[in-house]
């Protein structure tokens, strides 16, 4: 990534009337190509199953689909690019990062949060890439018609709420903690809207697809199934990654679980490539963990990037979008849409047409403040003002962890 400059940085705004007005499901979905990019992934054995702690079965049309383990339960050949676990179960590896740069295919934790140990490098050498966290190719920018949030709950939301709360987040570069000063994710901005009984964890990490968020992946196809291979146990068990353990073991009754994927994930080789039955499934078994324990689960569409048609700000991440509304759906999870939700953001700060075509390293005016070199990374002023789309959707779409908000 080109060395990010100092830009203004304007102040967030909390968006009201029609612009993010949650509306419930409806028309049909339009699909785009898959998103193609390199990364790495990190192993850490663990004696937990995938499934939370394997006391109640995934739904038998989400069933897992990853690939056999070995016989004779040692790791295969063909690991993950950075095998070394985290000293620390509960953050990344100090070797964790990210890569950037693919063309596309036409087709800080918050005051009270934990820290995260993600790089980020920009390897762009195309204007015209798709600027992801090394996301791969884009979807085809057509959208459907209005916001597609889900609602959180009929339940009037508690006004005094006494219990002190943790918010888990897992997620990709648009999410995380970040570099300062750039890039950073609206996870790591999180915090400060919300009340001291609050604690957001957030663990997400540059690069990565949902599959090498959760597990150790290698770097094959795995041909039984489509899927990249998992290093398994001896017991055939998925090994998993130590900040998806720490969220299994410290998890309690009453937090909530934030989960964004869906940029990384349709990298066309492994390790990251992630099919969309097997990212629902994924889905599925994280929100049956929560559960489980007594926590609340939220899934969000993947951020979109600033990409116009004319003067007109379209999507970006094709089948995950609507693989994340119907899985969300399909086990009465709370969805935000925010992906929709910064399409329209964009549009409202007129962002459309980009000057020189692209966002870069020489991009200025609001554009240029508001991402970091390439059209998908934030700024911290663009982070805030995401994490403030984020919060206004709790409080539209009445998911109860908005009674925590200031």
């Amino acid at each position: 990534m080109n060395s990010w400059r100092p830009r203004a940085v304007f102040g967030s705004r909390l968006l009201s009337g029609t612009l993010l007005s949650g509306t419930l499901l409806s028309g049909a979905w339009l699909s785009g190509a898959a998103l193609v990019a390199c990364g790495s992934s990190e192993s850490s054995p663990s004696t937990v199953p995938p499934f939370g702690d394997g006391s109640s079965a995934v739904p038998s049309d989400m069933a897992p689909d990853v690939g056999a383990p070995n016989t004779n339960g040692s790791v295969p050949p063909g690991t993950s690019s950075d095998p070394t676990p985290s000293a620390d179960p509960s953050q990344p590896s100090s070797s964790e990062g990210m890569s950037d740069g693919v063309p596309i295919d036409p087709g800080m934790t918050g005051a009270n949060g934990s820290a995260n140990g993600d790089g980020a490098s920009n390897g762009e050498g195309n204007p015209t890439g798709d600027g992801t966290e090394g996301d791969g190719t884009e979807g085809d920018g057509t959208e459907g018609d209005g916001n597609t949030d889900t609602p959180g709950t009929n339940e009037p939301t508690p006004t005094t709420p006494t219990q002190p709360i943790t918010i888990w987040i897992a997620g990709d570069s648009t999410v995380a903690n970040g570099q300062t000063p750039c890039p950073r994710g609206w996870g790591g901005v999180f915090a400060p809207h919300f009340n001291d009984l609050v604690t957001v964890t957030n663990s997400a990490v540059g690069g990565r697809s949902v599959h090498t968020w959760l597990y150790e992946v290698q770097t094959a196809f795995d041909d039984a199934t489509g899927e990249c291979a998992l290093n398994r146990d001896a017991n055939g068990q998925p090994l998993l990654q130590p900040r998806w353990q720490n969220m299994l073991d410290n998890m309690k009754a009453g937090d909530y679980l934030f989960i964004q994927f869906g940029i990384n994930d349709g990298d066309r080789t492994c390790d990251r490539h992630v099919g969309i039955e097997a990212f629902k499934t994924a889905y599925a078994m994280m929100a049956q963990a929560a559960k489980e324990r007594g926590a609340h689960p939220v899934f969000l569409t993947p951020v979109s990037m600033v990409r116009c048609t004319g003067t007109t700000a379209v999507g970006s991440r094709g089948d995950f979008v609507p693989a994340t509304i119907e899985v969300g759906q399909q086990l009465d999870v709370p969805v935000i849409d925010l992906h929709q939700r910064s399409i329209e953001l964009y549009q409202s700060l007129g962002f459309c047409p980009i000057p020189g075509g692209d966002v870069s390293a020489t991009t200025t005016g609001p554009v240029g403040d508001f991402f970091c070199d390439d059209h998908t990374h934030f700024s911290p002023s663009g982070a805030v003002e995401i994490a403030d789309v984020v919060v206004q959707a709790l409080t539209e779409q009445n998911i109860p962890l908005a009674a925590y908000l200031r």
